[in-house]
Order: C-alpha cells, then structure tokens, then sequence
C-alpha cells in the first residue's frame, strides 16, 4: 500500500498545521476489552525535559514508553492522551521495507523530544479500522492527533530533518491549543500487551534483516498454536520479504518485461505479484495470479493459489480487496 510518489510534507506547508476542519476521533467507541493496566506513576524527578533532554530523568520516569503498539485494546486511551500529549501515529505495515525502516527512524526521533511526543505504532494488517478511521491511503503514513483530532504529516519516507521540522511545528501547535504535557509525567499512558516469546523472536530477527530466522519462529509459533493468527500473517509478511530481498531494481524490470513476454511464466507471474503487492498494487497483485489460475492447470495451478492465499495473508483477511479476490479465484476455480 505504500506510493512510490507520495512526499513529506515540507517545513513551510507544515507551518499551516491547524486543527481547523480535522475529523473528531474521539468519539469512536471504546473497544470491550479493557486496556492493560498502566504503569506505576513516575517518581518524584519527572519532569517535562526538553526536546534533546538532558538524562536527569530518575529511574522510573525514564522507563516511560515513547513508543506504544496501537491496537484494539489501547486506541481510544491514546486518542484521549492526544488532549495531554501529541501522539504521533505511524499506519505501517511488515510487508513494507519503507514502513519498517520509518519506524526504527521515528522512535530515535521522538526520543530526542524527551518524551513531549508519544509514538503510536500502529500496523494497518492487525488492526485494520485504524487505517479506516484515519482514511489513508498509502502506506507508510504519519498522523499526528492533538485533541482528538488528526493532523496529516506525511506519506512515503521522510529525512530526518524533514521529520524534526513537522515534529517541532507540531508542538508549537500544541502549544497553542494548551497541549503540553509530558510522559515523563504521566501515569495513564496504555501500554501494549505483552507480546509473545516467540513473536518476539521473530520481531527481532525482522529489525536485524534475519527474515529466515523470523520465518521459524513463526513456523515454531505456529506449530504450537495452529490457529495462531498473527503468527500465520507474519509467516506469510516475512517470507514475501525473504523473496524480495535479493531482487534489485534492474532485476525487477527485467521480470516485469518477462513476465509481459511470457503469462504462463509462473515463476516470472509470482515475483511480479509480490512485487506489486509490496508496493501497494494490491488489486495487480492478486489479479495476475488469478488470471495465471484461469489459464493453466496441474501442479503451477496449485503452486499460484498457495501464493495467493499467502498473499492474502499479507495483505490482511479483513481487507476488502482480499474478499474481492477471494470471489475472483472462485470464479476461475469453479
């Protein structure tokens, strides 16, 4: 979902943040189940620091989390924490190499601001209404929320010092609209649930390029617990980027014209479908392989739906354009 031709905002337009016309998020319902339990309030050292901070925070304010996993179970906190704190929400996905790369850049970032910014990382694949309810439309995209209310930063890859310029218009904006708090400070700030050992593993591998060792540790997640969700998603995230890591642009251009060249080409048809589908051509993605489905049979027919469903996987169940596809295969099935 990400587009190639999306752009940061630059430092002059972000000068006409405001929150005239932004879309109240508060209003959307609390989710059933409760959020975790919030951390102990912070010692009596806490202070709202500066943007670079200083390292005088004690012990339990520099535990603060800058970074939170948005999901079900914490959205409507974070939202609420918008009145006391920005909260800077990055809408990424696992499939994206941009997502992930923006996302280790931000959290360095939003450390540097000494915690007057909270950093929402909220993957669009587990929690699809968040990508609704912001209405994006590329991946990765960065919203701030102040006061309940979205404020749009950027789209696509950012340099660092285009980042810093909309974080420190941001606070000036917050400034004026009385939201000036800090982490360092608060009690409330939601925390995300523990994340399982072998998630964790997997998450760990991905930060270190390792994509075959985050592959088995969903695979041992997975064995554990068959109906593990997540752990299938991430198999499927981790493995598509398995596949792309090697292929460097000169390559892809040569599959694409193979792939134009050759339709029956199954291993030219599936590079390309991961191709598109890690670029945000969803719908082209999918297509391609139905369309390769239709016209062939035997084992490559079987090989393109496995991908299929995989991609689906990476894509997201709940997404609309996965049902789409998923009527489409019926139809060239049956």
């Amino acid at each position: 979902m990400s587009s190639p031709g999306s752009r940061p905002v630059s430092p002059a337009a972000a000068s006409q943040l405001n929150l005239r016309g932004a879309v109240d998020l508060s209003s959307l319902r609390r989710p059933a189940t409760p959020p975790p339990a919030a951390p102990a309030p912070a010692g009596p050292g806490a202070s709202a620091g500066s943007g670079q901070g200083d390292g005088t925070q004690d012990a339990g304010a520099a535990k603060r989390p800058l970074r939170v996993d948005a999901n079900e179970a914490n959205f409507q906190d974070l939202v609420e924490l918008s009145a006391r704190i920005p909260v800077l929400f990055l809408l990424w996905a696992r499939y994206s190499p941009e997502s992930t790369t923006l996302l280790q850049n931000l959290e360095q970032v939003v450390e540097s601001y000494d915690g007057r910014i909270v950093l929402a990382a909220a993957d669009v694949e587990a929690f699809p209404q968040l990508a609704d309810a912001f209405r994006i439309e590329a991946i990765p995209t960065a919203v701030a929320v102040l006061g309940g209310r979205p404020l749009p930063l950027f789209q696509g890859p950012a340099a660092e010092q285009e980042i810093r310029a909309l974080l420190d218009e941001l606070l000036k904006v917050a400034a004026e609209n009385g939201v000036t708090g800090s982490v360092r400070s608060e009690s409330s700030v939601p925390e995300e649930a523990p994340v399982p050992p072998l998630h964790q593993a997997a998450f760990d591998a991905i930060e270190a390029g390792d994509y075959a060792a985050a592959a088995q540790a969903y695979r041992q997640a997975l064995a554990e617990q068959p109906a593990d969700r997540e752990a299938k998603a991430g198999l499927a995230q981790v493995e598509l980027m398995g596949r792309l890591e090697s292929i460097t642009a000169p390559q892809a251009e040569e599959l694409r014209r193979q792939a134009a060249q050759e339709p029956d080409n199954l291993d030219a048809q599936l590079a390309i479908a991961d191709l598109d589908v890690s670029g945000g051509h969803i719908d082209d993605g999918f297509n391609r392989i139905i369309t390769f489905i239709g016209r062939n049979f035997g084992p490559e027919r079987e090989t393109a739906r496995v991908r299929l469903l995989e991609l689906f996987d990476v894509v997201g169940v709940a997404d609309e354009r996965v049902a789409k596809a998923r009527q489409g295969l019926a139809r060239v099935l049956f």
